[in-house]
């Protein structure tokens, strides 16, 4: 049955809605308020309300988005070819702490089935994690994690996996320049995720800048990491022993030929593997999610149905006591009022302004602006600019006060919602929070993305139903249900906040674990490169 015209209007003060019919709709078609559209508007594009002259702020999600660079006629389609991006908000004169959370009662009662670390974090995984020091060895770990899985891994049934923590760093790079401290402590603190038990395994070339002593003092694991004003090569406290023969050395004179790097990298990960063996899972509360939330491949309906729910179902896990870091730092720039408002407290509020201040000089420093970020897929899901992007963007956060703020490659320590700053990029974003300390990732996508993780397991939300038709396979979560009335946030937010503890338990796997799909890491180098 063929669905009637229809629009969605976020606020009553917007004068553009958005078209929500499959396919959009041609010129004359007529609204049941009597709304007439007066040329073709493609599905999550904007419409006019009212009649805009040029020059007039075009209001969506009660905020300007924009301005008319012509006279637009009601009906009319609103497009980025049609509107000026307004100027960003200045970083001074911010609200601070000014809005109180609502009202939110604890959430008790909710558990799920983890992997207790030794520090008190908690794994949804247990996965063998091996560190690489360089680039250069990337290639020649890969090919023994191809060996482990096959020969190794079938006897140690308790270990879900083995991953090589591969990158492009650590050589031929300004090691010492006051930004290098980022991709340093982003791959310290991954080889710490929750998911890999503490077991701390290395390989490294021998030559690199980046030596194993610098990343990691052999035979510890720091449990403190550098603060953004700290030293990179001061890794705070030290303890823990992690075994005997933590690093590999490819140039050691010992390895006589290809294979005998293998068999080390084996014999060393075989250590490893029968600790993480000995492990099981245990009911754990709520609080110990450690959970990221992102965006990729957005459009118009990620502000109104996928994230919108992981707003809620954000709410949801701070009641029960659990950390939620959302990031993305040219994501919110244009809604930087809204978060310094939500604040806990000044420090938090100033956190948030250095790291935007940060941000702005990195992208000036690069000839760039905040305009770069949208890209074709956005605008051909109707998203025009980065502002009406930010505040679809921001809504994943929910409601809750920010409790903190991390620098890019910064660890959590507390609970609650957290800004972890990061780029926007799917893939940076994603390694900075693996290194955060996320158990699991939610993911939204309007446009389609395969993208995932193997650190962490990664949900995935469509914000359309017609894209979690076509990738029934690759989406768990289809908030396309919001936009057709079917369904409301809160459903949608309570269905994913379950499958969270399912996914954590181990009780289900995601799509795309399923299908052995992930991403490569992509550290955040703002350092230059030599």
């Amino acid at each position: 049955m063929k669905q009637s015209p229809l629009y969605i209007r976020v606020h009553p003060d917007d004068n553009v809605a958005i078209v929500v019919n499959d396919g959009g709709l041609d010129a004359g078609a007529v609204f049941p308020d009597g709304l007439t559209l007066c040329e073709r508007v493609p599905q999550g594009h904007k419409v006019a309300l009212r009649d805009l002259a040029e020059g007039d702020a075009v209001v969506r999600y009660n905020v300007v988005i924009g301005y008319a660079l012509k006279a637009l006629p009601k009906g009319s389609w609103v497009n980025e070819h049609v509107i000026r991006m307004p100027t960003p908000p200045a970083l001074d004169d911010l609200p601070v702490a000014t809005i109180k959370a609502p009202d939110m009662p604890p959430l008790d009662g909710y558990t799920f089935e983890g992997y207790r670390n030794a520090d008190g974090s908690v794994g949804t995984r247990n996965i063998l994690a091996i560190t690489t020091t360089v680039q250069c060895v990337a290639d020649v770990v890969q090919h023994a994690v191809t060996r482990i899985k096959a020969e190794l891994l079938p006897k140690y049934p308790n270990v879900d996996d083995v991953v090589s923590l591969g990158h492009t760093y650590g050589c031929g790079v300004a090691i010492d320049a006051p930004d290098a401290m980022v991709p340093i402590r982003t791959v310290r603190n991954i080889s710490l995720n929750p998911n890999f038990g503490g077991e701390v395994m290395m390989v490294s070339l021998g030559c690199e800048k980046l030596q194993p002593e610098r990343l990691m003092p052999p035979g510890t694991i720091p449990i403190a990491t550098a603060s953004s004003t700290e030293d990179v090569a001061d890794i705070g406290d030290l303890s823990a022993k992690t075994g005997n023969g933590e690093v590999v050395t490819l140039q050691d004179e010992s390895h006589v030929g290809f294979q005998a790097m293998i068999e080390s990298i084996m014999k060393m990960a075989e250590g490893h593997l029968k600790r993480l063996d000995t492990r099981r899972r245990e009911t754990c509360p709520a609080s110990d999610l450690v959970i990221g939330v992102q965006c990729g491949g957005s459009d118009a309906f990620s502000g109104l149905t996928a994230n919108p729910a992981v707003g809620f179902a954000t709410d949801l896990l701070v009641r029960a006591g659990a950390t939620v870091m959302f990031s993305e730092v040219t994501e919110v720039r244009d809604g930087v009022g809204q978060l310094t408002a939500r604040a806990a407290n000044a420090d938090v509020a100033a956190a948030i302004i250095r790291e935007m201040q940060w941000y702005d000089s990195y992208l000036k420093r690069g000839g760039a602006d905040r305009s770069a970020n949208t890209t074709p897929g956005n605008k051909k899901g109707g998203l025009s600019n980065i502002v009406e992007k930010a505040m679809g963007s921001i809504i994943k956060s929910g409601n809750s006060q920010i409790s903190g703020v991390l620098s890019p490659g910064e660890k959590a320590t507390q609970k609650g919602l957290i800004y972890a700053a990061t780029p926007a990029s799917d893939f940076i974003c994603g390694t900075l929070q693996v290194a955060a300390g996320i158990n699991l990732h939610v993911f939204t996508t309007g446009r389609g993305t395969p993208y995932s993780l193997a650190e962490v397991p990664v949900i995935k939300l469509a914000t359309r139903t017609d894209l979690a038709r076509r990738w029934f396979d690759l989406i768990d979560v289809n908030a396309g249900t919001i936009a057709t009335g079917d369904a409301t946030i809160e459903d949608v937010g309570w269905e994913l906040f379950h499958l969270m503890l399912e996914v954590a338990s181990g009780r289900k796997k995601t799509c795309a674990e399923a299908l052995k799909l992930h991403n490569a890491l992509v550290l955040f180098n703002p350092a230059p490169v030599t």
